[in-house]
């Protein structure tokens, strides 16, 4: 049990530790099209990137993972630079009910990246008994996962409440609105700069 213990620990702060921000800002970008009257469709986008990245970081434990590390660390700033666009060209969310389809799709084959990336460093740990050990990191993932969007809704609802007041015609996007583009160009420049330093060509 010692053992379960010692893995969720190094499941957690792998995720919330500075050097996994890639990880927390992929979670940024994910969260910034949402407000906590949003819950049912964050809790199937979550889900799904949960379901996504499980079966690779299992995948990548047991050595069948056709994709190379460095391939896996190109694709993950790529999977935020899409996420990014993504938010920044839909704007009519409501009006276009395929999304909320999609949404969490997307999230679910962004999330097969992601558990590769965790994969390729947990590998490297396991001697002989992989399930437990791999159990314990995952529910750390999820625990740092709670963490890292509980901190991003607090920053959103700040970011919602400055807006508001700052916000005023002529300007005719909503304070909603400035949000999500603001947050997903700052996490583009960021991500695409990744992109560029860890191609693998």
């Amino acid at each position: 049990m010692s053992e379960v213990f010692t893995f969720i620990q190094l499941g957690l702060r792998h995720i919330i530790d500075p050097g996994a921000m890639d990880h927390i800002l992929f979670l940024f970008a994910l969260s910034a099209i949402y407000s906590f009257s949003d819950w049912r469709e964050i809790l199937k986008v979550v889900t799904a990137f949960t379901v996504g990245h499980s079966i690779t970081l299992a995948a990548a434990v047991f050595g069948y993972l056709p994709l190379s590390p460095k391939m896996v660390e190109f694709l993950i700033p790529i999977t935020i630079v899409a996420t990014c666009i993504e938010n920044v060209f839909v704007r009519d969310r409501v009006g276009v009910s395929p999304w909320r389809r999609y949404r969490p799709a997307l999230a679910g084959i962004f999330g097969l990246v992601h558990g590769a990336g965790f994969g390729s460093y947990l590998h490297s740990l396991f001697m002989d008994n992989v399930a437990l050990p791999l159990f314990g990191f995952n529910v750390g993932i999820e625990l740092g996962q709670i963490i890292v969007l509980t901190s991003v809704f607090v920053v959103i609802w700040g970011l919602d409440r400055i807006l508001t007041a700052l916000v005023r015609p002529p300007l005719t996007a909503s304070p909603a609105r400035v949000r999500v583009v603001g947050i997903s160009c700052v996490v583009l420049v960021v991500a695409s700069r990744w992109a560029i330093e860890r191609a693998p060509w």
